[in-house]
Order: structure tokens, then sequence, then C-alpha cells
């Protein structure tokens, strides 16, 4: 057994240093071309890996600004908001408080006007009045009158009475 093992190690002793000598070649020529362009290959993907992370993480960080960003605005927009609407309320009670007041003073002179009217239009139903019973009065003497005058003796009783009475004023 010996000698077959020995037969065998010097008929592939050659084929060991070939194949060690083509093993070694192999290397150093996948070394000069092909271990720099993957190995470059390798660090661009980790550059560009990072360099994604870092965009998600500045990304992330902005999102969290603006959002941030976006509930100050909110808490702005809300504040105006609640301004704007109290700014209407109040515009709102002084406009009705404005009419209310402006409907007073308007009925006030409304009432008052009516008032003075009512007064001209009792003195004047009051001159009419005296009017009336003046002529009604007038008449009523000129009847009385014609009626005693009628009668020559009455007439002449009258006449005396009057200068009686004259005479004693």
């Amino acid at each position: 057994m010996g000698e077959l093992f020995e037969g065998i190690l010097n008929h592939h002793v050659g084929f060991v240093v070939w194949a060690t000598i083509a093993f070694l070649l192999l290397l150093v020529l996948l070394k000069k071309f092909a271990w720099r362009p993957i190995l470059d290959a390798i660090h661009e993907r980790e550059r560009s890996i990072e360099g994604a992370l870092e965009s998600a993480k500045n990304a992330k960080e902005e999102m969290a600004r603006l959002t941030s960003q976006n509930e100050t605005l909110l808490k702005e927009a809300r504040a105006e908001r609640d301004q704007i609407l109290k700014e209407a309320k109040e515009l709102k009670d002084q406009i009705v408080s404005d009419a209310k007041k402006q409907a007073e003073l308007e009925g006030s002179k409304a009432l008052e006007k009516a008032k003075q009217e009512i007064e001209n239009q009792k003195a004047e139903a009051i001159f009419e009045i005296k009017n009336q019973a003046a002529s009604l009065s007038l008449e009523i003497a000129e009847k009385v009158l014609r009626r005693q005058f009628e009668d020559k003796e009455k007439q002449e009783a009258l006449v005396q009475d009057l200068i009686k009475e004259v005479k004693l004023n």
C-alpha cells in the first residue's frame, strides 16, 4: 500500500503544483481586476445605504418639524378664528344695541310727534267748538231778538233798559 500511495503522490504532485499555481494566479488576477471593483461596488452600496438612511433620518426630522409647525399654525388659526368670532359677536351686540337705541329714539320722537299732533287737533277741535258755539249763540240771540223786536212795546222797553244800564256804568 505504501507503493500505491507513493505512485499516486508522484503522479498527482505535478497536478497539485499546477493547481496551486493556477489557484495563486487566479487569486492575483481576481485581486487585481475583480476584488477592487467588487469592493468599490460594496463600498458604493454602503455609502448609498448610509445616504438613504441619512436622507430618511433628515426626512423624519423634517416631517417632525413640519408637524410641529402645522400644529403651531393650527393653534394660531384657531386663536385667530376665536378672536374673529369674538369681534363679530361684539360687533353684532353693538349693532343690536345701536338699533335698539335708534328704535327707542325714533319711537320717542314718533310718540312726541303724536302727542303734539293730538294737542294740535285738540286745540283745533276746541277752537271749532267755540266757533260753532259762538255761531249757535248768535243765531239763538238773533232769533230771540227778532221775536222780541216784532213787538214795538217790547223794543222800546228793551231800549229803555239798555239806556239805564249804560248810564249806570
